[in-house]
């Protein structure tokens, strides 16, 4: 990773997600997460002071050590165990069946071999468990669309890889057999960033 992306990035990325809006949408999506968690693509760490209070540890991965320095001042801060990991999620270390929950917020975007995240995060999830997910991507909207895929080239420098047009749908039920998933734009978001997909996958038992 370069300075851009280790040095300037973490900071846009901290304000710009850091919206009540947003937060809104975690607590949502955090909500009935238990058990063992894992959460991929941990950022700066925005989603702790949100998890339920009888998670007690969360293993967080994340490939961007920049973005993992200023996560440092919310792990302490946390009443939860973090297990904090400087790693991509398309090569866990974990082994399979480990975990109860997994947790993605507005990552799928961002990894580069997206489908090989996925099977990971099914591999390490235990029959039974569940993926929570909130994610942005390819609208049902033909004029959205085209707007998506004009502007994912430059989206993808100046955000760290994220791809405006992605079919979250697709990629996760290419996974998984059982997918509760909505739909909709986000409040006070430009239509091409705030296509949103949020929805829970179980692993079959």
């Amino acid at each position: 990773m370069g300075f851009y992306a280790q040095k300037v990035f973490p900071y846009l990325l901290d304000w710009s997600m850091s919206s009540e809006t947003f937060t809104h949408y975690r607590q949502q999506v955090l909500a009935n997460v238990q058990g063992e968690v894992l959460e991929i693509g941990f950022g700066t760490g925005l989603n702790l002071p949100y998890y339920p209070n009888r998670v007690e540890k969360i293993t967080t991965v994340d490939p961007n050590a920049g973005a993992n320095a200023l996560a440092q001042k919310r792990i302490r801060a946390s009443t939860i165990a973090i297990d904090n990991r400087v790693l991509n999620g398309e090569n866990l270390p974990m082994a399979d069946n480990t975990f109860d929950s997994v947790v993605s917020t507005w990552t799928l975007c961002s990894i580069a071999n997206v489908e090989q995240a996925l099977r990971e995060i099914h591999r390490v999830l235990k029959p039974g468990g569940r993926f929570f997910f909130i994610e942005h991507g390819l609208s049902d909207d033909p004029t959205v669309q085209r707007w998506q895929n004009r502007l994912t080239p430059l989206q993808r420098v100046i955000a760290d890889g994220c791809h405006l047009n992605r079919n979250i749908q697709q990629l996760v039920r290419q996974q998984f057999a059982s997918v509760t998933l909505e739909t909709f734009y986000a409040e006070h978001t430009p239509k091409v960033l705030g296509y949103l997909y949020q929805g829970i996958a179980t692993k079959a038992l």
